[in-house]
């Protein structure tokens, strides 16, 4: 990938994240006066993780560890049930938007990138 705004002959720094099936799952894109956010890095490939492994979503500037969100309902029984969760945990703002703690979190420590729970 050659960036003309840079120069006609350097290329820009790229990482790409690729699951065990072969998807490119996240593209980071850095000029060459910018170094790669290693931190960053490691924050989306767990939130990546963890989002897979409890079938949900990670919010904006998601900390690993932090509340997760769930997927809406797909039929109007989910819609009630999660209606219900909602009143009862109080962890939640609507039918569409609820949170819970993930599953199996392990916080990466970033200078040792160690794995804690």
């Amino acid at each position: 990938m050659i960036s003309n705004d840079v120069s006609k002959t350097e290329t820009v720094r790229n990482v790409f994240i690729i699951d065990d099936k072969g998807v490119i799952r996240a593209i980071f894109v850095y000029p060459m006066q910018i170094g790669r956010a290693i931190p960053e890095i490691l924050r989306t490939l767990q939130a990546l993780q963890i989002a897979d492994e409890n079938s949900a979503m990670t919010p904006a500037n998601w900390v690993p560890c932090e509340p997760i969100i769930l997927p809406p309902p797909q039929t109007f029984q989910e819609l009630q049930k999660r209606m219900m969760e909602i009143e009862r945990d109080r962890n939640g703002m609507n039918w569409y938007l609820r949170f819970k703690q993930p599953s199996n979190c392990k916080k990466i420590e970033n200078s040792k990138n160690e794995l804690k729970e």
